[in-house]
């Protein structure tokens, strides 16, 4: 049977929580290979599969490691070097002797608390490189699912960023006096602009999977060469993952939309957080008018392409979410269920558990009847998960002592960009209150 037959039969039935590896029958893997896969609490395919890099050169495991432990950084050693140096080897040394792992405290904790975790998501899609294991702590050098913020360049500057991932975040910092001003508005992960694209070149036809997101990728040179090198390939089975603001659908004289349907499976998390001027107000810089166009425009040249809205829950749009994702349902622009939560979790006085409890109980209300509805619709419950985690979140901590935090720097935003967050958002009106 053939990995793409593999694949159609276990979608026929797809459990999203499933810890069975999706190309490999169990029956094909030794007992410790199965062990390791399904049964330990620590083993993640990760290691010998992937790497994670920050448009500031560090480089970790993959996007939910630890900030405070990197294994290594771009700009200093060359891909190889950092999969093959000492902070990965001990890693894996870690994970062979089924020992848990500082990298990876968050999904350890997903999982304390039910969640199905990253770790085992990519023990799922990519246990069939468990051969890989075998070679030891030191696997040759062969990515096969890359995740590289190329830089920081961004047309935006959304409200829970920062210069870290937007050259636009820099720009205003300079103008705000918050950063030196010889400060380069655009930094990249490599020694150099391409120099990551390079280093990738000779790993072509190893590829499995790419994940892009920036900045905004759908902006950065490095993007269009991979796609346009995997179509000169006839590398159409690569599937292809976005985390994207979806303002930009072209570059230069290329339209993606018209790549995108070349390709078996592409899967695009657009970061929308609300419509219309609240959506303007959260991330600067869109034109709603222009990502509802090329929401159309993407339904009618690749409307097969899996596409799902990626809002990141916040103070600021926490009862308009709902509001959003109903709209865009009922319009046709979305399935109920293409909706993936991501939490705020930093800067802490964004966070929904900063909110008084007035409010919270207010929204517990309102998401009780919107997962109502949601409910019967969501056959692979990602969508009610999320806002269900979105509850359990609000109601966990009293972190009502940030909200002098958010008045103050909602207040000193808005006067700068000439906004008024509290027209858009009235009933965060009750906030601004001394």
């Amino acid at each position: 049977m053939s990995r793409s037959d593999k694949t159609d039969k276990y979608y026929e039935t797809y459990d999203y929580n499933s810890r069975r590896p999706v190309f490999v029958e169990l029956e094909d893997l030794r007992e410790d290979q199965q062990d390791r896969l399904i049964k330990s609490d620590v083993f993640c395919m990760i290691p010998w599969t992937h790497i994670h890099g920050f448009p500031t050169g560090e480089a970790y495991p993959c996007c939910l490691a630890e900030m405070e432990h990197p294994i290594g950084n771009m700009q200093e050693n060359s891909l190889e070097e950092v999969w093959n140096g000492p902070k990965y080897v001990q890693m894996r040394e870690s994970m062979l002797a089924d020992k848990p792992c500082k990298e990876c405290t968050r999904c350890y904790e997903q999982e304390a608390s039910g969640f199905f975790s990253m770790r085992n998501s990519h023990n799922k899609h990519f246990g069939h490189h468990i051969d890989k294991v075998d070679q030891g702590a030191t696997p040759k050098f062969d990515i096969v699912y890359w995740d590289i913020r190329f830089s920081n360049l961004c047309n935006l500057k959304c409200r829970s960023c920062g210069d870290i991932f937007s050259s636009n975040w820099v720009q205003e910092n300079k103008a705000r006096g918050v950063t030196s001003k010889d400060t380069p508005n655009v930094v990249y992960a490599g020694k150099f602009k391409l120099d990551i694209w390079e280093q990738m070149q000779p790993h072509l036809d190893s590829i499995e999977q790419v994940y892009f997101a920036g900045g905004e990728p759908l902006m950065m040179e490095e993007h269009w060469l991979i796609l346009n090198a995997l179509i000169e390939r006839k590398r159409f089975d690569v599937k292809l993952i976005y985390n994207t603001n979806f303002s930009k659908i072209r570059y230069k004289k290329q339209n993606v939309l018209e790549m995108w349907k070349l390709f078996d499976s592409v899967s695009v998390g657009a970061s929308l957080d609300a419509s219309g001027a609240r959506g303007e107000n959260m991330r600067k810089g869109t034109v709603w008018d222009e990502v509802e166009q090329n929401r159309k425009e993407m339904l009618e040249i690749c409307p097969d392409v899996d596409f799902y809205i990626s809002p990141t829950l916040s103070i600021l749009n926490s009862y308009h979410i709902l509001d959003f994702h109903r709209d865009w349902v009922e319009r046709g622009l979305l399935k109920p269920q293409d909706l993936n939560v991501n939490i705020l979790q930093s800067p802490e006085y964004y966070r929904i558990d900063a909110l008084p409890m007035d409010m919270k109980l207010e929204l517990v209300e309102l998401y009780k009847q919107h997962i109502e509805w949601l409910e019967p619709q969501d056959h692979l419950t990602r969508a009610t998960n999320g806002f269900k985690s979105a509850v359990d979140f609000m109601m966990a901590t009293d972190n009502t002592s940030k909200l002098l935090e958010f008045r103050d720097y909602t207040n000193k935003l808005d006067l700068f960009r000439n906004e008024n967050t509290y027209a858009d958002f009235p009933e965060l009106e009750r906030l601004n209150v001394s």
